[in-house]
Parts: C-alpha cells; sequence; structure tokens
C-alpha cells in the first residue's frame, strides 16, 4: 500500500474520456510503475463565485485539520497495537482497505446529499471530525489516568528499597509487636551492612540483642529488621539516621496488604478493558474521519477547480502515487495535457511563474493539485 498519493484535476478541452485515454498512455509509457485511477467526483452544488472564493480560503486550513485528526488516531492505533503485542492490522473504512477505498472512491450521497451547498458540506465534516477528536481526547485521557495509577503502583513494587512497598517482603513472624516491644524496618546501604551490624545495639538504649535479621536486598540497599523498647523508638530514629541509615515507616496488615492486591487486580482488568474498547473505537473513527476526508478532498478538488478552470465544471480528477524518482516525470506528463499556453503563468516562482506561492500546495502546477498523506 502506498503512503502518499496525488489528487490531482486536468482541464477537460474536448471529453474526459479521450484525456483520460491520453492520461493513461503517456503514464503508461513514461512512468509504468505510477499507479492511476479516477477520482469520481459527482455534480455538486456550484453557488455563486463570492462562495467559492470564501470556500477556498478556508479548505487548505481545514484539510490540515482533519488530516491531523486521522494521523492523531493512527499513531494512537499503532501505540495501543504494540502495547498489546497486537499485530498492525490493515486500516478500512466500512471493512474497505483505505488505499481501495481512496482508489475507487464512491461520493455517499446518503450521508452527504449532492444538492447541499459546499460550505454546508465542508462544515458538517468539519463538525463530525472535531467531536471525534474531542470523544479521543476524553477517551485517552481515562485510559492514560489507570496506566499511570498502576505505573505508580509498579514504581513503587520496583523502586529501590528506599522508596518501594515493603509490604510483600514482610512476613507475620519477622514483626513482633507488644505492649512494650517494637519491630523497626531499617534500610542500609549494602556496602555499609557491617557498619550496621556491628553498631545498631549500641544506637540507643533498650534494643534487643541479636535482634536485626536481614529480610531483602537490592543492587544498593538492604532491608533489616531490629527489635527495641517502643519508648525508644524516636532516639533509634535520630541516631541511624545519623549513620546513613533510614528507618522506613512501616505498620504489617493482612487486610491493607489483600486490599493493595485487589486494586491492582482491578487496575490491571480497567487497563486491559480500557485498551480494547479504546483501540475498537479508534479502528471505527478512523473509518469514519478517512471517509469524511474522502468527501472533503472531493469538494476541494471541485471547488478548486471551478475557481481554476471557469464554468460549467469540465475537469477530470484523478488519483496517482508515483515513486519519489518519478514525481519529475509524472508532473511533466500532467503538465503537457494542460493548455500550454497557461503553463508558464502557473510555474513556480524559481521559474519564472506569476502565480507561484498562492492558496497553499494547489496553485504550483497549471492544474490542480495536493498530496494525501495517509501514513
Amino acid at each position: 500500500m502506498a503512503n502518499r498519493y496525488w489528487v490531482v484535476s486536468l482541464p477537460v478541452q474536448k471529453s474526459a474520456s479521450t484525456l483520460w485515454n491520453s492520461l493513461q498512455d503517456q503514464i503508461s509509457k513514461h512512468s509504468f510503475d505510477t499507479p492511476l485511477y479516477r477520482f469520481n467526483i459527482p455534480n455538486l452544488r456550484v453557488g455563486t463565485l463570492d462562495s467559492l472564493l470564501a470556500l477556498s480560503d478556508d479548505l487548505f486550513k481545514s484539510n490540515t485539520f482533519i488530516e491531523g485528526v486521522s494521523q492523531k488516531i493512527r499513531r494512537q492505533i499503532e501505540e495501543l497495537e504494540r502495547v498489546s503485542g497486537l499485530e498492525s492490522n490493515a486500516l478500512t473504512v466500512d471493512g474497505v482497505p483505505i488505499d481501495s477505498y481512496l482508489t475507487r472512491f464512491v461520493w455517499d450521497e446518503a450521508k452527504y446529499p449532492t444538492m447541499s451547498p459546499l460550505r454546508e458540506i465542508v462544515d458538517g465534516i468539519h463538525t463530525l471530525v472535531a467531536k471525534i477528536e474531542d470523544d479521543l481526547k476524553v477517551r485517552v485521557a481515562e485510559y492514560n489516568n489507570v496506566r499511570s495509577q498502576l505505573n505508580a503502583i509498579n514504581r513503587k513494587q520496583s523502586g529501590s528499597l528506599a522508596v518501594r512497598d515493603l509490604s510483600n517482603m514482610v512476613k507475620p513472624e519477622d514483626i513482633i509487636t507488644s505492649e512494650h516491644l517494637v519491630t523497626l524496618l531499617a534500610v542500609v546501604p549494602k556496602y555499609s551492612q557491617k557498619d550496621w551490624l556491628s553498631s545498631y545495639e549500641t544506637l540507643t538504649t533498650y534494643v534487643v540483642p541479636r535482634s536485626s535479621k536481614k529480610l531483602y536486598e537490592d543492587n544498593e540497599y538492604a532491608l533489616y529488621t531490629v527489635t527495641l523498647f517502643g519508648r525508644v523508638a524516636d532516639n533509634f530514629r535520630t541516631s541511624a539516621r545519623e549513620r546513613g541509615f533510614q528507618i522506613r515507616d512501616f505498620e504489617y496488615s493482612p487486610e491493607a496488604q489483600e486490599s493493595r492486591k485487589q486494586e491492582l487486580e482491578k487496575l490491571v482488568q480497567d487497563q486491559d478493558s480500557l485498551r480494547s474498547s479504546l483501540l475498537q473505537w479508534c479502528y471505527t473513527s478512523y473509518g469514519e474521519v478517512f471517509s469524511s476526508w474522502m468527501h472533503f478532498c472531493a469538494v476541494r478538488i471541485f471547488a478548486e477547480s471551478i475557481l481554476r478552470y471557469g464554468l460549467p465544471p469540465c475537469f477530470l480528477a484523478c488519483v496517482l502515487s508515483p515513486s519519489t524518482k518519478g514525481e519529475k516525470k509524472v508532473r511533466s506528463i500532467l503538465e503537457g495535457l494542460c493548455d500550454s499556453t497557461n503553463s508558464t503563468y502557473w510555474k513556480t516562482e524559481d521559474e519564472g511563474g506569476a502565480m507561484a506561492g498562492l492558496g497553499g500546495d494547489a496553485d504550483t502546477y497549471p492544474y490542480v493539485s495536493f498530496t494525501i498523506n495517509i501514513a
């Protein structure tokens, strides 16, 4: 599937079928690797020249917005598929691959009646895409909120002993709690363990001798218990801190542990559920945005062609996907099929043309042309 297409329209001088045959012939002779398709645009309602000019001013801006939303959804799909470990699915519009939908475009009369004013069609498309973008923001924010909560819990469970949750490392038999005795948890720098073992009994009075036991060790710290009289616990904390040992606040509670475990399980389920529903929504919404975008492009090519070639509408619209190295040759073929006396007028400024730089990317050639990036 190509990622970049040109949508162009050429002025018809004799008949559309004659021009189409000439274009096919030229492409097959001089750029045979360039896919070429008709872009079928219905007879839309023209309106006044003033309304077309006013609409033309907004078309480029609106196209940038719609294209941006389609790319946002596409990037979101790619990220969700990657995180889920899924293979990338071919994106579709109602089951039709997007490249096929573009190259075999059919106007949806039920959704966009051709008798509607062009401004009404364009505004309707813009409103629909803006609503989808708003929905995307809300859904992504909800999903990211759950992800952030899970990440915070995982950080607590995988960080260093100085900050991580200790509940999974401490068993009931490690903790002594009585009327007079308490067990504290000390986080000792890994290379200060000898210092801890030789000094903890003397950091304050009333420390139970030989009561320190190592529970866990990571790359930076070791976790030790120490049992002492409750009334000297604050003195012990102060003395330990002065020696570079951190006493972690901890209260053993089986109920709290079970509650945290259930909370974690629920968050994991919520994340999986939200990810799955967001991915399905993105698949559907991408198809909706892409379909709207192609109808928008049809309006754009129609309006620009009338402004360029005049009334009544008499132009041939087509879709091409030239390779990078074949672009210059295809441009030359397209220009050769236009009115040669008009070509110089539309060349780029570097080539001495009078109309260079007007109206975005459509006005640097003697025919209407703009690019669709679908990846």
